[in-house]
Protein backbone atom coordinates (compact mmCIF):
# COMPACT_ATOMS: atom_id res chain seq x y z
CA UNK A 1 0.00 0.00 0.00
CA UNK A 2 1.23 3.27 -0.79
CA UNK A 3 2.12 6.01 1.50
CA UNK A 4 2.23 9.71 0.68
CA UNK A 5 4.08 11.87 2.62
CA UNK A 6 3.66 15.96 3.22
CA UNK A 7 7.27 17.10 4.32
CA UNK A 8 7.49 20.81 5.73
CA UNK A 9 11.04 22.26 6.96
CA UNK A 10 11.15 25.60 8.33
CA UNK A 11 14.15 25.49 10.55
CA UNK A 12 16.39 28.49 9.13
CA UNK A 13 15.96 30.95 6.17
CA UNK A 14 14.12 28.70 3.62
CA UNK A 15 10.48 27.50 3.40
CA UNK A 16 10.10 24.22 1.73
CA UNK A 17 7.21 22.19 1.60
CA UNK A 18 7.45 18.34 -0.51
CA UNK A 19 5.44 15.50 -1.19
CA UNK A 20 6.41 12.06 -1.84
CA UNK A 21 4.78 8.78 -2.17
CA UNK A 22 6.49 5.95 -0.64
CA UNK A 23 10.24 6.99 -1.60
CA UNK A 24 10.07 9.11 -4.88
CA UNK A 25 9.67 12.49 -4.90
CA UNK A 26 5.99 14.29 -6.54
CA UNK A 27 7.04 17.70 -5.36
CA UNK A 28 9.52 19.90 -3.79
CA UNK A 29 8.92 23.69 -3.62
CA UNK A 30 11.58 26.42 -1.98
CA UNK A 31 11.09 29.83 -1.12
CA UNK A 32 14.78 31.52 0.08
CA UNK A 33 14.46 35.07 2.11
CA UNK A 34 16.32 37.50 0.19
CA UNK A 35 16.26 39.72 3.83
CA UNK A 36 19.00 38.68 5.05
CA UNK A 37 21.62 39.18 2.28
CA UNK A 38 22.66 43.08 3.33
CA UNK A 39 22.74 42.04 7.03
CA UNK A 40 25.18 39.55 6.02
CA UNK A 41 23.90 36.48 8.18
CA UNK A 42 20.56 35.29 8.72
CA UNK A 43 18.51 37.50 11.00
CA UNK A 44 16.52 35.16 13.21
CA UNK A 45 12.85 38.02 14.17
CA UNK A 46 13.24 38.43 10.12
CA UNK A 47 13.35 35.18 9.26
CA UNK A 48 10.32 33.69 11.48
CA UNK A 49 8.28 36.39 9.80
CA UNK A 50 9.15 35.38 6.41
CA UNK A 51 7.98 31.90 7.35
CA UNK A 52 4.66 33.54 8.48
CA UNK A 53 4.18 35.00 4.67
CA UNK A 54 5.52 31.84 3.06
CA UNK A 55 4.17 28.75 4.33
CA UNK A 56 0.64 28.61 3.13
CA UNK A 57 1.55 29.59 -0.61
CA UNK A 58 4.24 27.48 -0.55
CA UNK A 59 2.34 24.22 1.25
CA UNK A 60 -0.62 24.75 -1.45
CA UNK A 61 1.81 24.93 -4.02
CA UNK A 62 3.56 21.32 -3.59
CA UNK A 63 0.43 19.70 -3.29
CA UNK A 64 -0.67 20.69 -6.57
CA UNK A 65 2.25 20.37 -7.92
CA UNK A 66 1.74 16.68 -6.74
CA UNK A 67 -1.27 16.90 -7.76
CA UNK A 68 -2.42 15.79 -4.06
CA UNK A 69 -5.40 16.70 -1.94
CA UNK A 70 -5.04 16.68 1.74
CA UNK A 71 -7.32 13.51 2.40
CA UNK A 72 -4.68 11.84 0.44
CA UNK A 73 -2.04 12.19 2.64
CA UNK A 74 -0.84 9.62 4.98
CA UNK A 75 1.28 11.35 7.65
CA UNK A 76 2.50 15.44 7.83
CA UNK A 77 6.50 15.28 8.73
CA UNK A 78 8.00 18.61 9.74
CA UNK A 79 11.22 19.28 11.09
CA UNK A 80 10.89 20.07 14.61
CA UNK A 81 15.15 20.82 15.22
CA UNK A 82 17.58 22.08 15.42
CA UNK A 83 17.47 25.24 14.15
CA UNK A 84 15.84 28.75 15.01
CA UNK A 85 13.15 28.68 17.23
CA UNK A 86 11.25 31.21 15.93
CA UNK A 87 11.28 29.71 12.41
CA UNK A 88 10.54 26.27 13.50
CA UNK A 89 7.79 27.13 15.37
CA UNK A 90 6.31 28.96 12.11
CA UNK A 91 6.55 25.28 10.58
CA UNK A 92 5.53 22.97 13.70
CA UNK A 93 2.74 25.17 14.19
CA UNK A 94 1.22 25.03 10.62
CA UNK A 95 1.42 21.03 11.02
CA UNK A 96 -0.43 21.23 13.90
CA UNK A 97 -2.99 23.08 12.31
CA UNK A 98 -3.21 20.95 9.06
CA UNK A 99 -3.23 17.90 11.02
CA UNK A 100 -6.20 19.11 13.46
CA UNK A 101 -7.99 20.05 10.47
CA UNK A 102 -7.37 16.95 8.29
CA UNK A 103 -6.76 14.59 11.28
CA UNK A 104 -3.51 13.74 9.80
CA UNK A 105 -1.23 12.10 11.75
CA UNK A 106 1.95 14.02 12.26
CA UNK A 107 5.45 12.92 12.31
CA UNK A 108 8.47 14.92 13.67
CA UNK A 109 11.66 14.83 11.77
CA UNK A 110 15.37 15.72 12.84
CA UNK A 111 16.51 18.30 10.47
CA UNK A 112 19.73 16.81 10.09
CA UNK A 113 19.28 13.23 9.81
CA UNK A 114 16.81 14.74 7.26
CA UNK A 115 20.26 15.92 5.16
CA UNK A 116 21.51 12.22 5.61
CA UNK A 117 18.31 10.72 4.17
CA UNK A 118 18.17 12.55 1.38
CA UNK A 119 20.32 9.51 -0.24
CA UNK A 120 17.58 7.77 -0.19
CA UNK A 121 14.98 10.12 -2.39
CA UNK A 122 13.89 8.61 -5.78
CA UNK A 123 12.91 10.69 -8.92
CA UNK A 124 9.87 9.48 -10.96
CA UNK A 125 12.53 10.30 -14.13
CA UNK A 126 16.08 8.60 -13.21
CA UNK A 127 16.93 5.79 -10.89
CA UNK A 128 19.31 7.32 -8.02
CA UNK A 129 21.87 5.05 -6.59
CA UNK A 130 21.87 4.52 -2.51
CA UNK A 131 24.36 3.91 0.19
CA UNK A 132 24.30 0.32 1.19
CA UNK A 133 23.87 0.16 5.14
CA UNK A 134 26.04 0.49 7.29
CA UNK A 135 27.84 3.89 5.80
CA UNK A 136 29.39 6.78 6.76
CA UNK A 137 28.06 10.10 5.89
CA UNK A 138 30.24 13.52 6.44
CA UNK A 139 27.20 16.08 7.35
CA UNK A 140 28.99 19.42 7.06
CA UNK A 141 26.85 22.85 7.25
CA UNK A 142 26.60 26.18 8.19
CA UNK A 143 26.15 24.90 11.55
CA UNK A 144 27.74 21.29 11.90
CA UNK A 145 30.48 19.16 10.88
CA UNK A 146 29.72 15.78 11.60
CA UNK A 147 30.68 12.28 10.75
CA UNK A 148 27.61 9.94 10.88
CA UNK A 149 27.87 6.17 11.31
CA UNK A 150 24.33 4.97 9.39
CA UNK A 151 22.82 1.49 10.37
CA UNK A 152 19.57 2.21 8.62
CA UNK A 153 17.77 4.76 8.58
CA UNK A 154 16.25 5.14 11.75
CA UNK A 155 19.73 4.19 13.89
CA UNK A 156 22.31 6.80 13.52
CA UNK A 157 25.54 7.60 15.59
CA UNK A 158 27.50 10.77 15.52
CA UNK A 159 30.99 8.94 15.61
CA UNK A 160 32.84 12.75 15.22
CA UNK A 161 31.90 15.98 15.36
CA UNK A 162 33.25 19.64 15.69
CA UNK A 163 34.78 20.52 19.18
CA UNK A 164 33.76 24.99 17.85
CA UNK A 165 32.98 26.05 14.55
CA UNK A 166 31.23 24.33 11.61
CA UNK A 167 32.96 23.96 8.20
CA UNK A 168 30.33 26.06 6.54
CA UNK A 169 30.51 28.78 9.47
CA UNK A 170 34.77 28.97 8.63
CA UNK A 171 33.82 29.82 4.74
CA UNK A 172 30.99 32.34 5.76
CA UNK A 173 33.23 33.86 8.34
CA UNK A 174 36.47 34.32 6.46
CA UNK A 175 34.31 35.70 3.39
CA UNK A 176 33.35 38.09 5.32
CA UNK A 177 37.05 39.16 6.22
CA UNK A 178 37.55 39.36 2.86
CA UNK A 179 34.90 41.47 1.88
CA UNK A 180 32.65 39.46 0.05
CA UNK A 181 28.94 38.82 0.22
CA UNK A 182 26.65 36.39 1.93
CA UNK A 183 26.51 33.83 1.52
CA UNK A 184 30.64 33.33 1.36
CA UNK A 185 30.93 29.80 0.88
CA UNK A 186 29.53 29.72 -2.68
CA UNK A 187 31.31 33.01 -3.76
CA UNK A 188 34.62 31.13 -1.98
CA UNK A 189 34.32 28.08 -4.67
CA UNK A 190 32.94 30.30 -7.77
CA UNK A 191 36.29 32.21 -7.01
CA UNK A 192 38.99 29.32 -5.68
CA UNK A 193 38.18 28.03 -9.41
CA UNK A 194 40.41 30.65 -10.80
CA UNK A 195 43.19 30.09 -7.81
CA UNK A 196 46.44 28.40 -6.67
CA UNK A 197 45.46 26.14 -4.07
CA UNK A 198 49.06 26.23 -3.00
CA UNK A 199 49.90 29.91 -2.81
CA UNK A 200 48.97 29.86 0.83
CA UNK A 201 49.46 27.94 3.75
CA UNK A 202 47.02 27.82 6.75
CA UNK A 203 46.81 26.70 10.34
CA UNK A 204 45.42 22.98 10.33
CA UNK A 205 44.16 21.89 13.99
CA UNK A 206 45.37 18.80 16.36
CA UNK A 207 42.50 17.73 18.18
CA UNK A 208 42.41 14.83 20.46
CA UNK A 209 39.15 13.67 19.60
CA UNK A 210 39.90 10.74 17.02
CA UNK A 211 37.18 12.00 14.72
CA UNK A 212 36.65 15.21 15.87
CA UNK A 213 37.27 18.80 14.02
CA UNK A 214 38.39 22.27 14.66
CA UNK A 215 37.86 25.47 12.57
CA UNK A 216 38.61 27.66 14.74
CA UNK A 217 42.14 27.61 15.06
CA UNK A 218 42.32 27.74 10.84
CA UNK A 219 39.62 31.12 11.39
CA UNK A 220 42.48 32.52 13.43
CA UNK A 221 44.88 31.95 10.80
CA UNK A 222 43.55 33.26 8.05
CA UNK A 223 42.82 36.33 10.07
CA UNK A 224 45.84 36.80 10.83
CA UNK A 225 47.40 36.43 7.66
CA UNK A 226 45.15 38.77 6.29
CA UNK A 227 45.68 41.38 9.09
CA UNK A 228 49.81 41.35 8.51
CA UNK A 229 49.57 40.88 4.85
CA UNK A 230 47.10 44.31 4.60
CA UNK A 231 49.56 46.04 7.20
CA UNK A 232 52.16 46.77 4.07
CA UNK A 233 49.69 46.58 1.32
CA UNK A 234 46.03 47.53 1.51
CA UNK A 235 45.01 46.26 -1.76
CA UNK A 236 46.53 42.63 -0.70
CA UNK A 237 43.16 41.19 -0.59
CA UNK A 238 41.75 42.39 -4.07
CA UNK A 239 44.79 41.51 -5.80
CA UNK A 240 44.94 38.02 -4.22
CA UNK A 241 42.04 36.91 -3.96
CA UNK A 242 41.42 33.92 -6.26
CA UNK A 243 44.21 32.44 -4.14
CA UNK A 244 43.10 32.91 -0.73
CA UNK A 245 39.70 31.45 -1.79
CA UNK A 246 41.41 28.55 -3.50
CA UNK A 247 44.30 27.57 -0.23
CA UNK A 248 40.96 28.18 2.09
CA UNK A 249 38.67 25.61 0.51
CA UNK A 250 42.04 23.44 0.00
CA UNK A 251 42.67 23.61 3.67
CA UNK A 252 39.02 23.11 4.76
CA UNK A 253 38.76 20.48 2.48
CA UNK A 254 42.16 18.74 3.88
CA UNK A 255 40.71 18.98 7.21
CA UNK A 256 38.05 17.54 6.62
CA UNK A 257 39.14 14.53 4.33
CA UNK A 258 41.38 13.63 6.73
CA UNK A 259 39.07 12.41 9.44
CA UNK A 260 36.81 11.13 7.35
CA UNK A 261 39.04 8.73 5.49
CA UNK A 262 40.30 7.65 9.09
CA UNK A 263 36.66 6.63 10.24
CA UNK A 264 36.36 4.11 6.97
CA UNK A 265 39.60 2.68 7.90
CA UNK A 266 38.80 2.36 11.47
CA UNK A 267 35.29 1.31 10.65
CA UNK A 268 36.28 -1.00 7.81
CA UNK A 269 33.04 0.88 5.66
CA UNK A 270 33.37 1.54 2.59
CA UNK A 271 30.15 3.27 1.25
CA UNK A 272 30.74 7.05 1.69
CA UNK A 273 28.40 10.31 1.74
CA UNK A 274 28.52 13.35 2.22
CA UNK A 275 25.20 15.78 2.76
CA UNK A 276 24.48 19.56 3.93
CA UNK A 277 25.03 22.62 2.55
CA UNK A 278 28.68 22.48 2.69
CA UNK A 279 28.23 19.18 0.31
CA UNK A 280 27.65 21.46 -2.44
CA UNK A 281 31.05 22.38 -2.48
CA UNK A 282 32.45 21.55 -5.93
CA UNK A 283 36.27 20.96 -3.93
CA UNK A 284 34.83 19.06 -1.38
CA UNK A 285 32.88 16.87 -3.91
CA UNK A 286 35.61 16.02 -6.23
CA UNK A 287 37.99 15.64 -3.86
CA UNK A 288 35.48 13.17 -1.85
CA UNK A 289 34.87 11.18 -5.46
CA UNK A 290 39.04 11.23 -5.77
CA UNK A 291 39.59 9.50 -2.56
CA UNK A 292 36.76 7.08 -3.06
CA UNK A 293 38.66 6.23 -6.72
CA UNK A 294 41.79 5.95 -5.31
CA UNK A 295 40.45 4.01 -1.63
CA UNK A 296 37.59 1.86 -3.50
CA UNK A 297 34.59 3.67 -1.86
CA UNK A 298 31.40 3.46 -3.11
CA UNK A 299 30.60 7.26 -3.24
CA UNK A 300 27.42 9.36 -2.58
CA UNK A 301 27.38 13.23 -3.51
CA UNK A 302 23.82 14.36 -2.99
CA UNK A 303 22.52 16.51 -6.06
CA UNK A 304 22.79 20.28 -5.53
CA UNK A 305 18.74 20.60 -4.65
CA UNK A 306 19.35 18.43 -1.96
CA UNK A 307 22.36 20.32 -0.32
CA UNK A 308 20.52 22.99 0.55
CA UNK A 309 17.55 23.35 3.63
CA UNK A 310 14.87 21.52 1.68
CA UNK A 311 11.59 19.52 2.84
CA UNK A 312 12.05 16.41 0.43
CA UNK A 313 14.71 15.28 2.83
CA UNK A 314 12.42 15.76 5.55
CA UNK A 315 9.55 14.16 3.93
CA UNK A 316 11.77 10.81 3.33
CA UNK A 317 13.02 11.04 7.04
CA UNK A 318 9.25 11.07 7.95
CA UNK A 319 8.08 8.40 5.57
CA UNK A 320 10.41 5.69 7.14
CA UNK A 321 9.32 7.19 10.78
CA UNK A 322 5.79 6.70 9.54
CA UNK A 323 6.42 3.27 8.79
CA UNK A 324 7.97 2.51 12.22
CA UNK A 325 4.52 3.82 13.52
CA UNK A 326 6.87 6.68 15.56
CA UNK A 327 3.68 9.41 15.76
CA UNK A 328 3.89 12.63 17.37
CA UNK A 329 1.38 14.29 19.43
CA UNK A 330 -0.37 17.61 19.31
CA UNK A 331 1.93 18.33 22.69
CA UNK A 332 5.46 18.51 20.41
CA UNK A 333 7.10 21.13 20.56
CA UNK A 334 10.42 22.97 18.39
CA UNK A 335 13.51 22.58 19.90
CA UNK A 336 16.31 24.68 18.75
CA UNK A 337 19.76 22.68 19.70
CA UNK A 338 20.69 18.58 17.95
CA UNK A 339 21.13 17.30 21.30
CA UNK A 340 17.81 18.00 22.94
CA UNK A 341 16.21 15.64 20.15
CA UNK A 342 18.57 12.78 19.76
Amino acid sequence: MDITILGIESSCDDTSAAVIRNTTLLSNVIASQAVHIKYGGVIPELASRAHQQNIIPVVDTALKEAGVTPDKIDAIAFTRGPGLLGSLLVGTSFAKGLSIAHNIPMVEVNHLQGHILSHFIDLPDSEVPHPSFPFLCLLVSGGHTQIVKVSSPLEMEIIGSTIDDAAGEAFDKCAKVMGLPYPGGPVIDRLAQEGDERAFSFAKPHVKGEFDYSFSGLKTSFLYTLRDAVATDSDFVEKHKADLCASLQRTIVDILLDKLIKASKSLGIKDIAIAGGVSANSGLRNAVAEAGRRRGWRTFLPPLKFTTDNAAMIAISGYYRYKQGLISDLSISPVARLEEIL
